[in-house]
């Protein structure tokens, strides 16, 4: 009895050991399945898996990470913990690399520790891998394990990566942009010279570029840099130039156009100069001889003196027939100057009154195309992204339409719209849409104040769901009366029109284009129709 009692005893605690054995592997497999790849004991062991200066997790961990999941060294969330003898957790590379560092002991009671004596805490790191953190992405509001925080970082579109040419710090999603738009080291092209520079260096190469577009200093003309000095020395009218008789030793400088008239002005004061240097050219000419001659033999007397002399005086009639040639010459030249002078400004008045009437009819046609918009208008605003970049930059956005009619005759009115900065008071990020009357050619027909029916709309170009709103004229707003400038400083419409969320997140705008309409029904009373006039009214609704 005893025999078989000891046999099932033996038997039981076979039995118990068998399934404790398969107990364990069990939670040992359920274990392996909670922890991350880089954290799972079964692919690296604990004492070297982990990097010797890498701390805890240095996350955001919501709700807040509690006392016991802590570090008492790095202050965060416990990294592949581990436990010592004493009862207390740490990170594996904090707590070795302080016992390593500050003595054999533990950091919290200064009990006696070996590195030998840590051992992995693998509930513990089960637990800190179920917490729920937030993703450290500015603008990412995600929330998950922590186990999946490194998934999830990877393919998270508010992740930043450093840029490969400026090495700043940019989203991912907008990584191309950057480099392509933003980027201070990305490259251009200059579209003078054809060559290549850096976006920083963009106003060192317009100051050297031989092809750039500069301005004369003296006459303010556009031309490129390379035509510059050849312009200042030949063709620029303003540009300062010394006197034509300057080697004769008039020291007189005045703008090129000003010569002519200072040729004439001292005409006698050039001579003077002229003659002046041609006297002193010759008797220097005279003497030199003279002196040569006297040194040379004192035997030639009377009869070489006399015959320098002569010699002299020839000299001087030519010099006098040239200087009489010089002067005929240049009263011929002031003459062609002044003749020249004049056919310029003729030329100048004739291209100014060209362009007066071009102006003037360009407005007209303007004009007469409002008029043809019977109060039915739609208003295309090419290039929306560049408004948008510009409105996120923080800068105040503020466009005006072109003018339109209701009607021939018809009220003239037009259209501002605005896009709110996100600083901006109760309307940030909103688009503010206003109509504004505007001085018509048919204004002394027509009764004031302005009265009818506006309707409004952002155009959805993909799905057709046009965003629209309705409003009715009020005859005591001054934005209603007859407007005494050229366009009514009061507008009417809607300070928050539409979110610019919501239109990003419909088809309104469809290759790079905002499509807004607005439909005018006004009013007339009935004393207009008694004299005669019959405003009519938009056509029908399209």
């Amino acid at each position: 009895m005893a025999c078989s009692d000891m046999e099932k005893s033996s038997l039981d605690d076979a039995c118990c050991d068998g399934a404790f054995s398969s107990c364990a592997a069990a939670m040992e497999k359920e274990r392996d399945s909670y922890l991350s790849p880089t954290e799972n004991p079964s692919t690296i062991s604990v004492s070297s898996s982990v990097p010797p200066d890498q701390q805890g997790y240095d996350v955001e961990f919501d709700p807040p990470l509690e006392s016991k999941y802590e570090c008492p060294i790095c202050l965060m969330g416990l990294r592949s913990a581990v436990q010592t003898p004493c009862g207390h957790r740490f990170c594996n590379s904090c707590i070795r690399k302080s016992v390593r560092d500050t003595g054999q002991k533990c950091p919290v009671d200064n009990e006696v520790l070996l590195e030998e004596q840590l051992f992995p805490d693998n509930f513990a790191k089960r637990e800190i891998l179920s917490l729920t953190v937030r993703c450290p992405n500015e603008g990412c509001s995600d929330k998950m394990e922590l186990r999946q925080l490194e998934r999830h970082v990877s393919q998270c579109k508010f992740a930043t990566v450093p840029c490969p040419q400026c090495l700043e710090s940019v989203r991912k999603s907008h990584l191309d942009e950057h480099k392509s738009q933003q980027c201070l080291q990305r490259l251009m092209t200059c579209p003078a010279c054809a060559g290549s520079f850096v976006y920083a260096k963009k106003q060192i190469h317009e100051q050297i570029c031989p092809f750039a577009n500069t301005v004369c200093e003296y006459c303010e003309m556009e031309l490129i840099r390379d035509q510059l000095a050849l312009h200042c020395d030949t063709d620029c009218l303003k540009a300062p130039v010394a006197c034509t008789f300057s080697t004769f030793g008039c020291r007189e400088k005045m703008p090129r156009n000003e010569l002519a008239q200072h040729m004439q002005e001292f005409t006698q004061m050039h001579m003077h100069y002229m003659a002046e240097f041609l006297r002193s050219q010759s008797l220097n000419s005279c003497l030199m001889p003279s002196v040569a001659a006297h040194s040379s033999s004192d035997e030639r007397g009377a009869s070489s003196r006399a015959a320098d002399s002569c010699h002299c005086k020839q000299e001087l009639l030519n010099l006098r027939e040239t200087v009489l040639e010089l002067e005929g010459r240049l009263v011929r030249q002031d003459q062609q100057i002044r003749e020249l002078c004049i056919h310029n400004e003729t030329q100048k008045n004739q291209v100014t009154e060209l362009r007066r009437k071009l102006s003037s009819l360009e407005e007209a046609t303007r004009e007469l195309e409002a008029q043809q918009y019977q109060g039915v208008y739609v208003w295309r605003l090419e290039n929306f992204s560049l408004h948008l970049r510009n409105q996120e930059a923080g800068q105040p956005i503020v466009l005006h339409s072109p003018p339109f009619y209701t009607g021939r005759p018809g009220y003239k009115l037009c259209l501002r719209l605005h896009l709110q900065t996100p600083s901006a008071p109760r309307c940030s990020n909103y688009i503010s849409l206003f109509v504004h009357t505007m001085q018509g050619e048919f204004d002394s027909q027509l009764s004031w104040p302005f009265q009818g029916t506006i309707r409004l709309a952002v155009l959805d170009q993909v799905e057709g769901q046009h965003h629209v709103e309705v409003m009715e004229t009020k005859p005591d707003l001054q934005a209603f009366q007859r407007p005494t400038v050229q366009r009514n400083p009061k507008g009417f419409g809607y300070v928050t029109f539409l979110h610019l969320q919501a239109l990003r997140q419909r088809g309104f705008v469809k290759e790079d284009v905002l499509l807004v309409r607005c439909e005018v029904t006004p009013r007339f009373d009935a004393s207009l129709r008694r004299e005669g006039v019959q405003p009519r009214g938009p056509e029908p609704s399209l």
